[in-house]
């Protein structure tokens, strides 16, 4: 009897993003991502339970990952003020198809009542930090609520923005801080 092969959850992850971002979120199946990734359906479905759950282990990993390039913009001993400098820059960082691809996988998410409220977690702790108590403190807060509509607005192809144009909203955007 042999020993059973272990699955790469990060390599799952990989090829589920390629689908996503090649094809679009509505070719992201079991049967799609298991194919890629010369693994069965079911290996595929006790690695992650079901579609949902790959979909929210795809987000949790790039918010993460946001969250982490965030911190790169933000001294250790930072301000509110520095924490919403350090969002809106990571958030001017994130290329087109990342967004489009992230977009996609919270529309997905939002549709389940359990990672709407991940998500809702996810966006109070930021607000937490963004309280504001003084002139710059509401500005920053208002940097990060516009720093996310610029995000949201391109990234469901609402507005058309080049890379150039996208730079000058980012510009204008930390110019509130």
């Amino acid at each position: 009897m042999g020993r059973p092969r272990s699955i790469d959850r990060d390599k799952v992850l990989d090829i589920a993003e390629r689908i996503v971002r090649e094809e679009g979120a509505t070719a992201l199946t079991f049967d799609a991502v298991a194919k890629a990734a010369g693994i069965t359906k079911g290996g595929l479905q006790y690695c992650f339970g079901s579609k949902d759950d790959l979909v929210a282990a795809m987000a949790d990993r790039w918010l993460a990952g946001f969250d982490a390039e965030v911190a790169r913009h933000t001294p250790a001993d930072g301000t509110r003020v520095d924490h919403a400098r350090g969002y809106v820059t990571a958030s001017a960082r994130i290329d087109e198809a990342t967004q489009t691809k992230i977009a996609g996988m919270l529309v997905s998410l939002l549709q389940s009542p359990k990672h709407r409220e991940q998500a809702r977690g996810w966006y109070a702790a930021w607000l937490t930090r963004l309280e504001p108590g003084s002139a710059a403190e509401r500005r920053a807060r208002a940097a990060f609520f516009a720093a996310e509509g610029a995000f949201f607005l391109r990234s469901l192809g609402l507005v058309a923005l080049d890379q150039d144009q996208w730079d000058a909203v980012f510009d204008d955007i930390l110019a509130l801080l």
